[in-house]
């Protein structure tokens, strides 16, 4: 067997490598990688485009100067036709993403923008349901504040934060309290509710819906490509072909 790779006193041939892969989990990444490929094959890169390209990967390493960059592919042993091919797959990786997904991403974004909406808010749990009420009457007649008895009785983090939590996606927190707050208006004082085994009081602060702007629409077109990846490298059949 041809030798491909010596490590230590180890030599690993040709025919283990695949075999390798596939013990330490690695074939997944790969075909991952093989996927990506085929998908950008067809994705058009113009000299202007890959310029830019190389540009922006130069940017996200931190390197402000031509000098900088020779500097940093001599100590990272990286050649110059190297990076521009890192800079190009990179940039063909984004605009198929744009392709693929981007003339759909208003319409998208719509349809989730309830789910990416945003809220400040304020929260009481404790799994008494009588000092739970007892919480939401001296709110609701000012005898207490709410920061003040989040600071007593609360039996999560916010007690550390005077019972405020966020600003927070909806789609993140617990789908009972999501609806609660999504349905409430500012300041509006909750009586109990139960959630599992917690008795809550929660008053919304603050609502902070979303806007599609750039740092939001690469996220989403990130989600998208990635779950259309997953559903990729999930529907590969793979073997390791052995010599028979």
């Amino acid at each position: 067997m041809t030798p491909v790779l010596q490590l230590g006193d180890r030599t690993i041939a040709a025919a283990e490598v695949l075999p390798l892969l596939a013990d330490y989990q690695i074939m997944p990444l790969l075909i991952k990688e093989i996927i990506i490929d085929q998908a950008i094959a067809q994705v058009e890169c113009t000299p202007p485009e890959a310029k830019l390209a190389c540009e922006h990967l130069a940017q996200q390493y931190q390197l402000t100067s031509e000098v900088a960059l020779e500097q940093w592919l001599q100590q990272t042993g990286t050649s110059q036709e190297k990076f521009e091919a890192t800079a190009i797959r990179q940039y063909k990786l984004e605009k198929f993403k744009e392709i693929t997904w981007g003339a759909d991403l208003d319409t998208f974004f719509f349809q989730n923008k309830s789910k990416l909406n945003r809220v400040v808010y304020s929260l009481i749990r404790t799994t008494d349901i009588g000092i739970a009420q007892e919480i939401y009457f001296r709110i609701q007649e000012g005898e207490q504040t709410f920061a003040e008895l989040a600071r007593e009785y609360s039996q999560g983090p916010e007690a550390e934060t005077d019972g405020l939590i966020g600003p927070v996606e909806l789609q993140t927190i617990h789908p009972i309290l999501g609806q609660l707050l999504s349905t409430s208006q500012p300041q509006q004082l909750l009586p109990p509710v139960q959630i599992g085994d917690l008795f809550i009081v929660v008053r919304l602060e603050k609502s902070l819906p979303a806007k599609l702007d750039r740092s939001l629409r690469q996220r989403l077109m990130n989600e998208r490509f990635n779950h259309w990846l997953q559903g990729q490298i999930a529907s590969q059949k793979w073997q390791i072909a052995t010599d028979t």
